[in-house]
C-alpha cells in the first residue's frame, strides 16, 4: 500500500484553473478577466518607475542578503504602519501596534487567523456574502468555524447594508468580523464613511473582533481615503487586526509582500502579541524574504520616490475608472436595455455582473471573454483595444434567456 493512498483528490483553485484555460485559448481576441492583477492599457503588468529606481539603487549597493529578523525588515514594518494608520496615529505613537512582515496579504490573513484561534478558539468568523474565496479556507484551516453575513445583492446590484447590520447586531460576543477596507472583492461595492461609522460603532458595542483586509489601498478612492475604516477604528480605541498587501499598489505580485498589524490596548500587550506572532512565524516559514521588502521600504521611505509612487497609484486608479466608464458607454450603445450602471458605482479592480451560468459560459465559449463563475470581472483586464469587444460580447449574451 502506498504511503499516500488515503489522500483524496483536490479540486484545485478555480480562479487559477480558469486563467490557465484562458492562456490555452488560441483566439487572438480573447480577454482574461479572471485573476486580480493590474494591467496597463498595453495589456502588460507594469513595472512602476519608482520601484525600478529603488531596485536599481539597491542592486548597485551589492549588499549581502542575510536572514531578515523573524518579524521582518524594521524599515518595511514602519513604512507599512505609516501607510495604513497615517502620520499621526495614536496607537502607533503609543506603541500599541504589533506589525510583522508577511507572505503577501494572504499570509497576513493566515497569520491573523492563527493568532485569533490561539486566544479565542471558540470564536467563529463571519465573512461577507459574496466573498473572496480564499477567506473561508484560510480561517477554516486555522480551526475557526466560518459563517457569512449578507453584503451585496447581485440581482438588485446594491449593498444590503440593513441586512448586514441586522446580522452583526445578533452575533455572539467575541465573534470575528472580516471586512474589506476598500474595493470589496468580488463586488467592488464599498461602504460609505457614514456606513462605516455606524457599522464600527455597532461592532464596538457588541464586543466583536474586527479584522480588516486591505489588499487594494489606493485603487478605490485614493490612498488616504481607502484607509478610512482602519483609521476610524484606530481612533476608537477598539482592538482590531488589519492585513495589508503590496502586490497591487506596487505591482510586486511575485515578491509576496504583506503585513499584519494588531492594534492592542497597551504597549505591553503589543509586545506580547508580537512575540506570539514571531513564534507562529518561526514554526512555519521561519522568516520572510528580503528583496521586495527592501524595495518597498526604499520607495516609501524616500520622499522623491514616494511622491512618484503616489502619482503612479493614482494613474492606475484613473485607468480603471476610465475602463469602467468606457465599458458602460459601449454597453449602453450595444445593449440599451441592459443596466450597466454598476460598473461606475463599484470601485477598484472588480465588478460583479448580473449574469447567469449560461451567459457566463457563452462569454467564454463563444466570445473568448473569461469571467469567473460568479460573474466577477477583473476591470484592469480591459483596455482601449479590447473594451469594445467585451461590450459586444456582453450585449450578445444578455439576449440569452
Amino acid at each position: 500500500m502506498s504511503l499516500f493512498d488515503q489522500l483524496q483528490p483536490q479540486p484545485g483553485d478555480p480562479i487559477f484553473a480558469l486563467a490557465d484555460q484562458c492562456r490555452r485559448d488560441s483566439r487572438k481576441d480573447k480577454i482574461d478577466l479572471t485573476i486580480g492583477i493590474y494591467h496597463s492599457d498595453d495589456g502588460r503588468i507594469p513595472v512602476l518607475a519608482s520601484v525600478r529606481e529603488a531596485e536599481d539603487s539597491l542592486t548597485a549597493q551589492h549588499q549581502p542578503t542575510p536572514y531578515l529578523p523573524i518579524a521582518g525588515l524594521p524599515a518595511y514594518r514602519s513604512a507599512a504602519q505609516a501607510l495604513v494608520f497615517g502620520p499621526d496615529s495614536a496607537p502607533v505613537r503609543e506603541h500599541r501596534v504589533a506589525t510583522v512582515q508577511t507572505l503577501g496579504g494572504s499570509g497576513a490573513l493566515w497569520l491573523g487567523a492563527r493568532l485569533l484561534h490561539s486566544v479565542r478558539p471558540d470564536s467563529g468568523v463571519w465573512i461577507s456574502d459574496p466573498a473572496y474565496p480564499n477567506h473561508a479556507g484560510l480561517f477554516s484551516d486555522a480551526g475557526t468555524a466560518t459563517h457569512s453575513y449578507p453584503y451585496y445583492d447581485v440581482t438588485q446590484q446594491q449593498l444590503t447594508f440593513d441586512a448586514l447590520m441586522g446580522c452583526v447586531r445578533n452575533l455572539p460576543t467575541a465573534s470575528i468580523v472580516l471586512l474589506h477596507g476598500c474595493c470589496h472583492n468580488p463586488s467592488g461595492a464599498d461602504l460609505t464613511p457614514a456606513q462605516w461609522r455606524e457599522l464600527l460603532a455597532l461592532i464596538g458595542q457588541r464586543g466583536l473582533i474586527p479584522f480588516i483586509d486591505l489588499a487594494y489601498q489606493g485603487f478605490g478612492q485614493g490612498l488616504e481615503e481607502d484607509a478610512f475604516a482602519v483609521r476610524a477604528l484606530a481612533a476608537s480605541g477598539h482592538p482590531f487586526l488589519v492585513a495589508q498587501s503590496f502586490s497591487k499598489n506596487l505591482s510586486l505580485y511575485g515578491e509576496r509582500c504583506g503585513a499584519l498589524s494588531v492594534v492592542c490596548s497597551s504597549a505591553e500587550e503589543a509586545t506580547r502579541v508580537e512575540a506570539q506572532l514571531v513564534a507562529l512565524i518561526r514554526r512555519s516559514y521561519s522568516n520572510p524574504p528580503s528583496h521586495g521588502a527592501r524595495i518597498i521600504a526604499h520607495v516609501l521611505g524616500n520622499p522623491t520616490l514616494r511622491s512618484q509612487w503616489i502619482g503612479e497609484v493614482e494613474h492606475m486608479r484613473q485607468h480603471m475608472l476610465r475602463m469602467r466608464q468606457t465599458a458602460r458607454a459601449h454597453l449602453a450603445a450595444a445593449a440599451p436595455s441592459y443596466d450597466a450602471s454598476y460598473l461606475e458605482k463599484q470601485h477598484g479592480m472588480f465588478s460583479l455582473a448580473r449574469l447567469t451560468q449560461q451567459q457566463i459560459h457563452a462569454l467564454r465559449d463563444v466570445h473568448g471573454v473569461y469571467v469567473l463563475d460568479n460573474g466577477r470581472l477583473c476591470i484592469p483586464g480591459l483596455n482601449s483595444r479590447n473594451v469594445e469587444h467585451f461590450a459586444r460580447a456582453m450585449a450578445a449574451v444578455t439576449q440569452l434567456a
